[in-house]
């Protein structure tokens, strides 16, 4: 589950420590997060949400986790990345919204790419992973760019 996150959960913790992140990033006013949950058994799989929003600059950095290996490869993260961003600019009013990913998270890539996410650059072995030191994309969109909904 944790083999791209570049969050909190980039390494083992338990249940207590993940309760305990998820209830500072919910009180928090520069973080938004939802839980992602599935249609048929409401069971959650996971979350996504915008960080580090400025009011100033109006952006933020998107994040997403699908813990559940049963639910990757089926578009769910294309239509969580277009449901998130599309309330960081129709709702909370951002100019632009941003998200970093590990280059060989070949499928998050893909499903930022249909979400509308444009590529910046290469922040080179900038993530430490597996013993290495490994190379991340910079991604963005802007409101202007954002498909009117």
């Amino acid at each position: 589950m944790t083999q791209f996150s570049l969050s909190a959960y980039a390494y083992p913790q338990s249940r207590s420590d993940i309760a305990k992140w998820l209830s500072e990033i919910n009180s928090s006013s520069k973080t938004i997060s939802f839980g992602i949950e599935c249609k048929e058994s409401q069971k959650l799989i996971g979350y996504a949400g915008i960080s580090g929003i400025s009011s100033l600059n109006r952006s933020g950095e998107y994040f997403i986790l699908i813990g559940d290996k049963a639910f990757w490869g089926k578009g769910l993260g294309t239509e969580v990345t277009r449901l998130v961003t599309n309330y960081g600019f129709r709702e909370l009013g951002l100019h632009r919204i941003e998200l970093t990913a590990y280059c060989d998270n070949v499928a998050a890539i893909k499903a930022y790419e249909n979400a509308g996410y444009q590529h910046e650059g290469i922040k080179r072995e900038s993530g430490y992973r597996n013993g290495r030191f490994m190379d991340k994309v910079q991604m963005s969109v802007l409101s202007r760019e954002w498909p009117a909904t």
